[in-house]
This record gives C-alpha cells, sequence and structure tokens, in this order.
C-alpha cells in the first residue's frame, strides 16, 4: 500500500521529500484510528493521504510562486523494467512535462485526475475524498483532461530516440559537436535549469534552438568539464545524472514530441531535490 500513497503523493506535489511526509502522516493517523469501524482500509488510506496532499499543496503554493528561477518537480528514479501496458501508462504520468502540465491544475483538478485516470479510482470513492457532488468530480476530471491531452504531454518516446538524444546531449557538451543533437531538437525547444537560488542556474527558461545549442556547447562545456555522467532512468524515462566526488550535482531529463523531437530539456542543481536521488524508486 505504501508504494501506491507514494506515487499518488509524489504527482499530486512534485515533491519526493513532501510525498513522504504525506504518507507518514497518513500512516500516523492511521495508527490512531480504530481500525474495526473501517470497512475499506484502502480507500480510507487513499482518501486520507490524498486530503493530506492538498493540505501540503496549498502552504506550498506560496513557496512555488516566490521561487527563485524556473520550479521544476523533484527528479526520481522510475523503473522501466515492466512490458505491461499499466507500467507504461504509469511511467508517462511520471515525466516532468506531465507533471508541469498538472501544476496548471487546481489541486482538486490535479488529485481528481489522478485518482480517475491514473490510480483508478470510483468517481463515488472521489467524491468522497474531495468531500464534493459525484457531478462536480466528473467534471473536474474532464477539465482536467482536456488540458493534459491538449497539453500532448502523455505519448511514449523510444528507447531508441532517447538513446540518441542522450548521446548527442554530451557530445554537445564534452567535445562541442552540436550537429547531432541539432538535428533532434524542435526549433522552438525550451531549457529550464532549477538551482533554488542555491547553486548557479538561468533565472530565466532558454528559448530556441541556437539559444540553447550555444548555452550547452559554450558555457556547460566548462562548468560540467569535471563531472561524471550517467544513464539513469528519470521520472519515466531515461536521463542524465552528473557527479562530482560522490555527490549528484544535476540531473537532466528531457520532454519529446510525437515526432520524437526534444521540445524541452529540464536540469535540476536544487542540492536539496537531488538528497534524496537514487534512494526510492517510484512506479
Amino acid at each position: 500500500m505504501r508504494p501506491r500513497l507514494l506515487g499518488l503523493a509524489y504527482r499530486i506535489l512534485g515533491s519526493l521529500a513532501e510525498a513522504e511526509d504525506a504518507v507518514q502522516d497518513t500512516f500516523l493517523k492511521w495508527a490512531g484510528t480504530d481500525r474495526d469501524a473501517i470497512q475499506n482500509p484502502t480507500s480510507w488510506l487513499t482518501t486520507a493521504c490524498t486530503r493530506r496532499c492538498l493540505d501540503l499543496l496549498r502552504s506550498a503554493h506560496r513557496t512555488r510562486v516566490e521561487y527563485v528561477g524556473p520550479w521544476l518537480p523533484e527528479p526520481i528514479h522510475a523503473s522501466l523494467e515492466s512490458e505491461m501496458e499499466t507500467g507504461l501508462e504509469l511511467a508517462q504520468s511520471l515525466t516532468m512535462a506531465f507533471l508541469l502540465v498538472l501544476e496548471r491544475l487546481t489541486p482538486k483538478e490535479r488529485a481528481a485526475y489522478l485518482l480517475h485516470d491514473i490510480f483508478d479510482t470510483s468517481y463515488r470513492e472521489i467524491a468522497a475524498t474531495l468531500d464534493m457532488q459525484e457531478s462536480a468530480c466528473r467534471k473536474l476530471v474532464s477539465r482536467a483532461k482536456a488540458n493534459i491531452d491538449g497539453a500532448r504531454v502523455r505519448h511514449a518516446t523510444s528507447p531508441d530516440t532517447q538513446n540518441q538524444l542522450l548521446a548527442a546531449f554530451q557530445q554537445a557538451i564534452t567535445s562541442g559537436v552540436t550537429e547531432p543533437l541539432a538535428v533532434l531538437l524542435s526549433d522552438d525547444i525550451r531549457l529550464s535549469t532549477d538551482g533554488g537560488g542555491k547553486v548557479p542556474a538561468l533565472l530565466d527558461i532558454l528559448k530556441g534552438k541556437t539559444a540553447v545549442i550555444s548555452f550547452l556547447s559554450e558555457r556547460l562545456h566548462d562548468y560540467w568539464a569535471g563531472f561524471q555522467w550517467a544513464v539513469v532512468d528519470l521520472n519515466g524515462a531515461r536521463g542524465i545524472a552528473l557527479s562530482k566526488e560522490a555527490a549528484t550535482v544535476a540531473a537532466v531529463s528531457f520532454a519529446c514530441d510525437e515526432s520524437g523531437k526534444a521540445t524541452d530539456i529540464y536540469i535540476v542543481r536544487n542540492p536539496d531535490k537531488l538528497a534524496l536521488l537514487g534512494e526510492v524508486t517510484i512506479r
């Protein structure tokens, strides 16, 4: 049950640290409850965890508004070993692009959509969880689906395309050879760096192929010269973890369109968001 709750909490909050707090609070509440009076423990725990996440999300809103530079979700390891359709569906709901679209939704829209479309919860249970009418929950999910479908972030990029992108990205930075990467980037590519005001990072999203390639091949070539590179599974796709002296200093992931062109590059450098990377795997 804990993996399910952690997966739900992480998707709602976009933060593994906050998700673990929410799950811990849920089980503390469970420990003090008369369990003989609970007919469906799974439903009770899901409801309690969702409500705790919504409380945390409201308190986190101001912090994210005042955040220094672009805010990105906390990167996490996500196993891609499953060949089952359900496994792929779960992986696609962990990507940075998907989590950032969730940020555009209201807290209740986010919770209702995740419960219904990702965790297969009935509208009746969602209504009880959110203390709303079932018809209102259906509208929440419908609005959320329209936003998410419009953003076109829930599709799978082939492993070959992902591997080509990772290799070309590393080549552009380490050797300055940018032609292979340029072919794989969309013309309106965006690069977001999250330093949280704690380490050097861009304060604005960099846009356009020329600007992005120049930044990678010229500035990051010098900044990342002494880092060790490792290809890892990050947020439902292949990504890169960079380390120095055994400490992770950056996590890089990508979003691609349906043709396989990269539309976004996400670089997380905020040390608080890298602290748990590798310790927990979410499905």
